[in-house]
């Protein structure tokens, strides 16, 4: 392999190992005690054997991509390389994405002296995520801000930010898409976070199925921890 070759062959391998290390990392919680039964823990297991089976696959995809990228010619080896980039910024969420979703309102509520409340917390949006995600949702978005693996949901100096935006007032828009949308909608509209919300004196309205949502990319930067490049051996092997 030349040098040229060489270097492309460690670009497409370091963006690889970077959006597998994305993949794997999810959105922080707290610790809590886990009070589910025996049914909600054969679901939890079925998901996880679920996502495991997506991540081999994604691995086995880019196995694919490298060896094609081995053997095509030197001629084909930038379109390859140009459509492998194209695919990871989409799974980073680093682009715009369209399909059927629901929409999520998050709407003050009045507290017990009559006045209304503008705070949404953290856990509750976290909870929120976690459901959502276990309904197979494939994208988020709170409040014009994209919801990636990385992202940090928390409360800063009374204020519950999503990684560097504070959510100020409500109400407050989340956008999903999912490819049962109608499925979604219907299991939402049921779900136990409608009272979890009314208990912290919000209101959760849930839209019916949207054939074309729009969800913007994700405007920040990906920041991952412990991951450092390989060191090449002579020759550049």
């Amino acid at each position: 392999m030349d040098k040229k070759s060489s270097i492309s062959f460690t670009i497409v391998t370091v963006v690889v190992g970077v959006m597998l290390a994305v993949q794997f990392q999810t959105i922080k919680e707290p610790v809590v005690r886990d009070t589910r039964d025996t049914w909600e823990l054969r679901e939890d297991l079925k998901r996880q054997q679920e996502l495991h089976s997506e991540l081999l696959s994604e691995i086995y995809k880019y196995e694919e991509k490298i060896v094609k990228y081995e053997t095509e010619k030197d001629d084909s080896k930038e379109n390859i390389l140009r459509e492998t980039l194209d695919e990871l910024r989409e799974k980073a969420g680093l682009t715009e994405v369209t399909g059927p979703g629901i929409i999520l309102t998050v709407e003050p509520s009045f507290n017990t002296v009559g006045e209304p409340v503008s705070y949404v917390s953290p856990e509750l949006l976290r909870r929120l995520i976690n459901e959502l995600n276990s309904y197979n949702a494939e994208e988020i978005s709170i409040d014009g801000h994209r919801i990636i693996n990385t992202t940090v949901i928390r409360e800063i100096q009374q204020y519950t930010k999503i990684d560097t935006y504070p959510i100020r007032s409500l109400p407050i828009e989340i956008r999903v898409i999912t490819d049962d949308a109608e499925k979604l909608s219907n299991r939402m509209k049921v779900s136990n976070s409608i009272q979890d919300f009314f208990s912290d004196n919000l209101i959760l309205s849930v839209s019916d199925a949207i054939s074309e949502l729009t969800i913007p990319a994700y405007d920040d930067v990906i920041r991952i921890k412990h991951l450092e490049p390989v060191t090449s051996g002579k020759g550049g092997s």
